[in-house]
């Protein structure tokens, strides 16, 4: 450009003000840090409430762990334990101990540790079996290695003792040899879930971006500072009256070399495919779930998916080791009170009907090569 090469004026626009760094509403996963003391029961509630795959993951567990029937050697008291399991309150308007078992092990996978107490009448009788909130919930080791007692965590930071002991529950899953309380199947699963957010959060935002059609009105030939600028707000405030006028079709007419794009049609969005999936694995490992038990087909063979379901039938199995503890010390005290000897136990379900067949299957087998070896000579 030259010394004295007029210059050419300054192009006018009008935009709307960039808007602000949005995140996913999810704020507890963004800040979690499994260094400090954050409330993890809090950061594990909302982790079930923003990844429904998680929710539905701990529901099935809940309802395939359930499932089981009393039982008594004695036939003249069976009929009162039955009834007492089918009808005992157990809060939230719920009765039977099925129902105390599902909020049992909703709170025990989730929190990792789960907390109860039985309530007694005037009689005495076993009035109620209540779950108890495990973040007000203090486990106080006695030095021994082998008894615990648990206290309450007052609003005021006070710890409170109850001294009915012997009508305290407590649980936990997995428990840790430098504490207590037990660790949340739900572990490990804050970070990755927080990326799987970022991912839809994103994708959503440059849906909301593409989707929804935004133009650029562009003229070529401004003519002089105070005239582009006049020109741009009126082409400004032309094109805004054609574009909120949507019941009817209304031309815009300019003059000059105009050009008009779609802001963001030739933006390419990420495939998300390939991470999500990556991520997902990893959710679902911990687990211990088959992925096609959550609509995910991700293996297409049977062998494949009666092999997951073998290892799903051990993790249930493990999780019933660890609630028939609380549920036989419930019966027990019920029969306590009777007068009865303390004999009650718990004969679980089988998981499915599979397992049945396949046991029979293989006891035939096993019958038919005996009598085989027992006829050849």
């Amino acid at each position: 450009m030259g010394l004295f090469s007029k210059k050419q004026p300054a192009a006018a626009s009008f935009a709307a003000p960039l808007s602000a760094h949005s995140k996913h509403p999810f704020l507890p996963l963004e800040r979690f840090s499994p260094l400090t003391g954050t409330d993890h029961i809090g950061v594990y509630r909302a982790l079930r409430e923003a990844v429904p795959v998680i929710d539905a993951a701990v529901l099935k567990l809940i309802r395939l762990t359930g499932g089981f029937q009393v039982t008594c050697p004695r036939a003249g008291d069976q009929e009162a334990l039955n009834r007492f399991a089918a009808s005992v309150p157990v809060g939230r308007a719920q009765k039977g101990l099925d129902s105390f078992l599902e909020q049992w092990l909703d709170s025990l996978l989730t929190c990792g540790q789960a907390a109860g107490e039985i309530v007694l009448s005037q009689e005495p009788h076993v009035q109620a079996v209540l779950c108890a909130d495990v973040r007000s919930v203090e486990v106080c080791e006695n030095g021994d290695g082998l008894s615990f007692t648990l206290a309450r965590r007052e609003a005021d930071g006070t710890l409170l003792v109850p001294k009915r002991q012997d009508l305290l529950l407590f649980g936990a899953l997995n428990p840790e040899p430098e504490h207590p309380y037990g660790v949340s199947l739900l572990r490990g699963m804050p970070y990755m879930a927080n990326l799987l957010l970022k991912i839809f959060h994103a994708t959503g935002e440059n849906w909301d971006r593409a989707g929804r059609a935004r133009y650029a009105v562009i003229c070529r030939e401004p003519g002089e500072l105070g005239d582009a600028q006049e020109r741009a707000q009126d082409m400004a405030r032309q094109w805004s009256q054609v574009m909120q006028d949507t019941g009817r079709v209304r031309d815009f007419v300019a003059i000059g070399d105009i050009d008009i794009r779609s802001i963001g049609a030739d933006g390419q969005i990420l495939n998300s495919e390939t991470p999500v999936r990556q991520i997902l694995e990893q959710i679902i490992a911990r687990t211990g779930i088959p992925p096609f038990l959550l609509g995910l087909n991700w293996s297409s063979t049977e062998r494949m998916s009666s092999q997951q379901a073998d290892i799903l039938t051990s993790e249930i199995t493990a999780l019933r080791r660890n609630v028939t503890p609380v549920l036989t010390t419930v019966l027990h005290l019920f029969q306590n009170l009777r007068g009865q000897p303390q004999d009650a136990a718990i004969d679980w379900n089988p998981v499915n009907l599979q397992d049945e067949v396949e046991e029979a299957r293989a006891d035939l087998y096993r019958a038919n090569a005996q009598k085989l070896r027992g006829e050849t000579p």
